[in-house]
């Protein structure tokens, strides 16, 4: 929503992912919320402790909100609960895009019973661990699904 705990934790674990198949080339990643609270502010320093974990480091990055321009710009747009991804649904509508929105949790084996990445925002640091899982978990997914997908992604 605000772009400052699961949004930018994911676009650091898929840049991390990409990086290590060495295919960052050929990606452009970048996170944005819903909601224009936090634009211009970093991540949640909990979301940094937690992601840095796992030895990546979101420092550089800063919330935006998504334009109509990113619906153009990106042929696919990942929401990370229900909420969003209506809310994602409609203003790719609205845009007249043909972006492709989907759910985070989609690419994760554990979809079926865990369809969203829950908020971690009002709680505790055992909020935001449990988010890297879900969120390591489904970008390791998601590259998997692009090579299938496109045979390979170069």
């Amino acid at each position: 929503m605000g772009n400052i705990c699961r949004s930018p934790a994911a676009e650091g674990f898929f840049r991390h992912h990409i990086t290590a198949a060495q295919k960052d080339h050929l990606v452009h990643i970048d996170s944005a919320g819903t909601h224009g609270y936090h634009v211009g502010h970093p991540p949640d320093p909990r979301a940094i402790r937690a992601v840095a974990a796992y030895g990546i480091d979101l420092g550089m990055l800063r919330a935006r909100q998504i334009s109509e321009q990113d619906f153009h710009r990106f042929d696919i747009v990942i929401a990370m609960d229900d909420q969003n991804y209506q809310a994602l649904t409609r203003m790719n509508q609205a845009a007249g895009a043909k972006a492709r929105v989907v759910r985070m949790m989609e690419f994760s084996p554990n979809f079926e019973t865990t369809p969203d990445v829950p908020d971690p925002y009002y709680g505790e640091q055992e909020d935001f661990d449990y988010m890297c899982q879900l969120l390591d978990e489904s970008c390791k997914g998601l590259l998997q699904r692009l090579e299938q997908f496109k045979g390979r992604i170069d």
